[in-house]
């Protein structure tokens, strides 16, 4: 349930009822918006008499979440929320749209650098590029690991730019953290629960990915686990789901953005390049991603995508991603963003 204070209540009168929430067993969740102050009360509902509640000093009403995710929910907080990726890129809100773009592995330290400078020079606001990859078969390259994440940090510095990469295995997480601004969390690790709960209680940053064959609901409840843990900087990401359909690698679901940001106030980013698989659909599948109200774009981008480690069939050159960037600019303005 929440709780919603009175504009005029005091902080005094907030922390009573917090402390009184937690004396009965109950996760406390704050959501402070710019007309009223939101308690998110997580625990068993039976354990109160909720109308002893309702007559504290500066409760002005409470509200059951009829939702199985809570904090992520639109009901615990009705204005858009906005992440900070550093200090100088946010996403989400009234926030420009953003374009997080590079390889999809890191392959090395000049590789990076030049691509880094290049997609920078295009108008993208972050960088990314795997350290760690997942892999189907246990032959391909699995990643340049800690080397690689040290060689994509100096990149993100040099054109200045944050940057965003996958972590895969808890025991990487100190790694990840110290060397990248938001920690992707992959499709196929959407419902890895005990990872879900470590990232929970780091504030970096997570880009959440939903999985090939994930609900949105299951979306939703794995990004409640980063929430409920107390790290509220989460990003949904829809990069295509399986279905009958064999002639790209995924079908991207573009109803998921729309359907996201009604039921959540989390930030929506759509992967194109995972969604087709095919590098040239990924402008068309862009372009309708933000027409249809997505905050940010992840897009992969290689010099030379023949000569690529992965994925090189779905990554846009830097020439094709700068073209792409001043089409996007069109219709960001068209439904009243920037980019």
């Amino acid at each position: 349930m929440i709780i919603v204070m009175k504009p005029e209540a005091t902080e005094e009168q907030i922390n009573f009822v917090s402390e009184k929430l937690k004396k009965h067993g109950f996760g406390v969740h704050f959501s402070r918006g710019t007309e009223r102050t939101v308690i998110g009360a997580i625990g068993d509902k039976s354990a109160i008499e909720i109308e002893a509640f309702s007559v504290l000093p500066g409760v002005s009403e409470i509200i059951p979440i009829r939702k199985p995710f809570k904090l992520v929910s639109r009901e615990f907080r009705k204005e858009d929320s906005v992440i900070k990726l550093n200090k100088n890129v946010s996403i989400g809100g009234k926030s420009p749209v953003c374009v997080i773009a590079g390889p999809c592995a890191v392959e090395g330290r000049d590789e990076i650098i030049e691509i880094a400078k290049e997609v920078k020079a295009a108008g993208a606001t972050a960088l990314r590029g795997g350290a760690f990859k997942p892999r189907t078969s246990p032959y391909s390259f699995q990643g340049l690991g800690v080397a690689g994440l040290k060689y994509l940090a100096e990149a993100g510095k040099k054109a200045g730019l944050p940057v965003v990469t996958e972590l895969m295995d808890v025991r990487d997480l100190k790694h990840v953290v110290e060397y990248a601004d938001v920690i992707q969390i992959g499709a196929r690790n959407i419902q890895n629960f005990s990872l879900l709960k470590e990232v929970g209680k780091v504030k970096t940053p997570v880009l959440l990915k939903r999985g090939a064959a994930t609900t949105i609901e299951e979306l939703l409840m794995s990004a409640e686990y980063i929430l409920s843990g107390g790290n509220h900087n989460v990003i949904l990401c829809e990069r295509g789901i399986r279905t009958f359909e064999t002639y790209t690698r995924n079908t991207l679901d573009l109803n998921a953005v729309p359907v996201i940001k009604k039921l959540s106030h989390l930030p929506v980013v759509v992967d194109p390049s995972h969604g087709t698989g095919k590098w040239d659909l990924v402008e068309a599948m862009s372009l309708a991603s933000v027409a249809a109200g997505a905050d940010g774009l992840i897009i992969e981008v290689h010099q030379h995508p023949e000569e690529a480690f992965s994925d090189g069939g779905q990554s846009l050159r830097p020439e094709t991603f700068a073209r792409l960037i001043k089409r996007l600019k069109s219709v960001a303005q068209a439904v009243g963003r920037n980019l």
